[in-house]
């Protein structure tokens, strides 16, 4: 965390921008560090600013009446969150927990949109960010509302695949049950797929490294749902 210039500059959101504003976004830029467990912010919560993950991990999920946890996202280095309700004028609509040791840099709401006001092409960076997180969650709700699981877990991993970008193989960076709260379903159930799918030879599970051994029958799984 000691060049905040450099980390900025690495970011999606941040990318392309000369380095003179670069150095006027670092220096409105604050550290933060938490460790694993604790809460970042909670939904109904005053946005008074978002973040970028730098090094760890942070999931955005909401809870039921029950009390029934369901993770919407996960955000690993290099990525920002509570970006939109900022710009909204909302709370926080979900809340964010680090899932590991986690290193943030925070920006704080008022200060980020005097910059946005002075340099415009700082708010072109974020509409391309923005714009692609809307089409992730787009297919999220998709994929929860129209496929069953075992659709919503080929299409996790082909997911996986693309952003990665490792032949033939994905690492799982989040417990099985973390991913069954992100795919809606339950350990139980996800860990009876897994079982399945490496019968029907479409993948092979190693702990947290995923064979994917037939893309073709993944993408066909994918689409209808069913093994």
């Amino acid at each position: 965390m000691d060049n905040i210039l450099k980390i900025i500059s690495e970011t999606r959101l941040f990318e392309g921008l000369p380095e003179q504003q670069l150095e006027k976004v670092s220096h409105i830029t604050i550290k933060k560090e938490f460790g694993k467990g604790d809460v970042i912010f909670c939904e109904g919560d005053d946005a008074n600013g978002f973040y970028i993950v730098v090094k760890g991990r942070v999931k955005i999920f909401k809870v039921s009446m029950e009390g029934k946890e369901h993770i919407l996202h996960i955000f690993d280095p290099g990525e920002p969150f509570g970006e939109v309700p900022v710009f909204s004028n909302k709370p926080f609509p979900a809340h964010a927990e680090a899932i590991a040791k986690t290193s943030l840099l925070f920006f704080p709401k008022e200060a980020f949109v005097q910059l946005i006001t002075e340099q415009p092409s700082l708010a072109l960076n974020m509409l391309g960010v923005l714009s692609m997180r809307l089409h992730q969650f787009t297919v999220q709700i998709e994929n929860l509302s129209l496929k069953e699981v075992p659709g919503r877990l080929a299409a996790y991993l082909l997911l996986l695949s693309e952003e990665q970008d490792q032949a033939g193989s994905v690492s799982l960076n989040i417990s099985k049950g973390q991913l069954a709260s992100l795919l809606g379903t339950i350990p139980e159930t996800l860990s009876r797929i897994f079982a399945k799918m490496s019968s029907a030879g479409l993948i092979e599970v190693d702990a947290h490294i995923i064979k994917l051994l037939d893309m073709d029958g993944l993408e066909e799984l994918s689409e209808n749902g069913k093994i």
